[in-house]
């Protein structure tokens, strides 16, 4: 294995992350033992995340150690590799709004001590400021209209010089517009909220119609 970003591995093209549950598939991931090690493959068709990282994404948002802010955590697909990856040092607040995602998310954070569920809107985040505190990175996976607002409050948690991404799904936002207009239009929206924009990464053929999109909050 070779390591692609802290915490992050490839092997040929494939991308791995090292299990913090081995033994545990979340997704039907291929499990990989070398060592003592196990590694979990990341499945760019089921991760914006890993899209991004498949398309060349060259600024990755979150280190190992990180406490992480997670909008959008589904069933948990992505969020339980960012916990791979920060480790037992860091954690993965997983904020879900749908209940049916939530009941399937919980079994995967009872796998892993650092993945703290919370059943909240992600456009609210008054309601578990106080329990998630300053973040290191905050990452966004919200289909939305007003994706990019959602951002920008959530933002307030991150701390200066903290990273920020956002999975921005445009016919989320417009149906009637290009997708390359719609990512336009969100991304000066968080740029005048004062993030600093570092990389765009467009994830077809992963995703239609789908741009990830990283932000640094300037100190």
């Amino acid at each position: 294995m070779k390591k692609l970003f802290p915490g992050v591995f490839v092997k040929g093209n494939k991308i791995y992350t090292i299990s913090l549950a081995p033994g545990y598939s979340v997704y039907g991931e291929r499990l990989e033992t070398a060592g003592e090690k196990e590694y979990r493959e990341w499945d760019p068709f089921r991760s914006k995340l890993g899209a991004a990282m498949a398309k060349g994404l060259r600024h990755f948002p979150i280190r190992p150690g990180d406490r992480v802010l997670y909008l959008g955590a589904a069933q948990g697909t992505t969020a339980s590799h960012v916990s791979d990856l920060v480790g037992r040092n860091g954690v993965v607040f997983c904020v879900e709004f749908a209940p049916r995602a939530f009941e399937k998310l919980l079994p995967v954070c009872e796998s892993r001590e650092n993945m703290i569920p919370l059943l909240a809107d992600a456009g609210d985040p008054s309601k578990y400021s106080e329990t998630v505190g300053l973040v290191d990175s905050v990452f966004q996976d919200v289909a939305q209209p007003n994706q990019a607002d959602i951002l920008v409050r959530n933002c307030a948690l991150l701390r200066k010089d903290g990273l920020a991404a956002i999975a921005i799904k445009s016919r989320s936002v417009d149906v009637t517009e290009a997708p390359a207009k719609v990512f336009d239009k969100e991304l000066a929206t968080i740029r005048k909220a004062g993030l600093e924009q570092l990389e765009v990464v467009r994830l077809e053929p992963f995703e239609k119609d789908h741009a990830l999109a990283v932000f640094r909050k300037p100190v």
